[in-house]
């Protein structure tokens, strides 16, 4: 490895410092629930609306950061957007009331909303074509990082102090990002504006839509079990922190793998294969989670299958959403990543209303499973449509005609 290449390397490992923060700050929530509910005088599925104010707040104010600040510096950006994210995650550990805590998620949200997608644009811009996608993977290994260390790191942080200390940690890894962007990055290049109407415009097309609608609605079941895994596996931890820290590590661990493979899965069975595989299993698994909670060793291994089905699903729906419309294909992923955040806001408000008024929390994997279900589903439709699209094409007629045999590439 050249000199170059180490110092493109640290910093893009700069950069995944501060995705590392960020993930974790998205994940560890759910972990220390029990602990806000009681310290902030409230239920667990109201402190649960923490989750989903981040997770919207993220979702909306992405693509508006992305236009309003298409002008202004991406270092000043990335430093700005992580100065922001710390004084919204010491603000929610300081928080007297629910109340406070939930204004100061939104501002966190802002940071990561200022953040993330610009650290993805500077180490495109860094990196150059030739060594774009081990750029990327160092990005993204932040994130995924999170899910594996960051999260489990701090719902035993909690465990040790309170929620409050869980906060802090986060705000203190933000801060340390903040330092390694500021020492390690130098001035980036900023990308060609785009308008918010154009950032939007791969919706105009159906097959984009549903494709997102998939990962919306599959993403809000498979997070409203996790936004209640300390309730849903209390039999199997009996409330012990350091118990569901475990779980939660072996939760992100397999969550690393199932995202790591996903590609290589992708490439040799196609995107459909993939997805209906992965999203079978996990509803199966779901369904199952009235009898794993109550074992222990059987909870794990029901987290480990779900982190790897679950994360496995995102690659292969980029995937198909990439090949639907290549030359739109950014636009169609910074999508994805706020269809994903609306699924994820969506489940605490999903699972509250389940836990009222259907089913104990024992049970809550029943109507997960269920919504998982729909959402492959949806992923048929989409499937159907861009199959019968390129079938059009192939015969150069109208896109409801039916013509040629698909092809392999149509098939999956």
């Amino acid at each position: 490895m050249t000199t170059t290449d180490k110092r493109l390397n640290l910093r893009f490992v700069a950069l995944a410092i501060g995705m590392f923060a960020i993930g974790t700050d998205s994940f560890v929530v759910a972990g220390i629930l029990p602990s806000i509910a009681k310290d902030l005088d409230t239920d667990v599925p109201t402190a649960a609306e923490l989750i989903t104010a981040y997770a919207l707040a993220y979702a909306i104010l992405s693509p508006v950061v992305a236009t309003v600040a298409a002008q202004v510096s991406r270092k000043v950006l990335l430093i700005g957007g992580l100065l922001v994210f710390i004084a919204g995650n010491i603000g929610t550990g300081l928080a007297p009331t629910f109340e406070v805590a939930m204004a100061f998620r939104v501002v966190a949200a802002l940071g990561g909303a200022m953040f993330t997608p610009t650290s993805a644009g500077a180490v495109v811009a860094l990196a150059g074509p030739e060594k774009r996608a081990t750029a990327l993977s160092i990005l993204f290994g932040g994130l995924s990082a999170a899910t594996a260390l960051g999260s489990p790191i701090g719902t035993a942080i909690s465990g040790v102090t309170d929620w409050r200390g869980t906060m802090m940690f986060v705000a203190a890894v933000g801060a340390l990002a903040m330092v390694a962007v500021l020492v390690g990055l130098p001035a980036i290049p900023r990308p060609p504006a785009v308008s918010f109407k154009q950032r939007v415009s791969p919706l105009a097309d159906l097959r984009i839509t549903l494709t997102l609608l998939l990962l919306l609605v599959a993403y809000s079941g498979l997070f409203t079990l996790y936004t209640y895994v300390s309730q849903v596996f209390h039999p199997a931890t009996d409330g012990n922190g350091t118990t569901l820290a475990w779980l939660l590590f072996a939760w992100g661990a397999a969550a690393v793998v199932g995202n790591m493979f996903a590609g290589r899965l992708t490439d040799k069975f196609g995107n459909r294969v993939v997805i209906n595989t992965a999203g079978t299993i996990a509803v199966i698994v779901f369904a199952t989670t009235p009898w794993s909670s109550h074992h222990q060793v059987a909870a794990f291994i029901a987290v480990m299958i779900w982190g790897a089905c679950g994360w496995a699903m995102l690659v292969p729906i980029q995937h198909r959403l990439v090949g639907v419309n290549p030359a739109a294909s950014q636009l169609s992923i910074s999508l994805s990543s706020s269809a994903n955040y609306i699924g994820v806001s969506l489940a605490p408000v999903v699972g509250a209303f389940l836990l009222d008024h259907v089913v104990s929390a024992n049970h809550l994997g029943y109507p997960a499973a269920g919504i998982i279900a729909a959402g492959l589903l949806i992923g048929e439709l989409s499937h159907l449509l861009i199959r019968r699209h390129s079938r059009a094409e192939a015969v150069g007629a109208p896109a409801g005609a039916s013509g040629a045999a698909p092809s392999l590439a149509e098939r999956r």
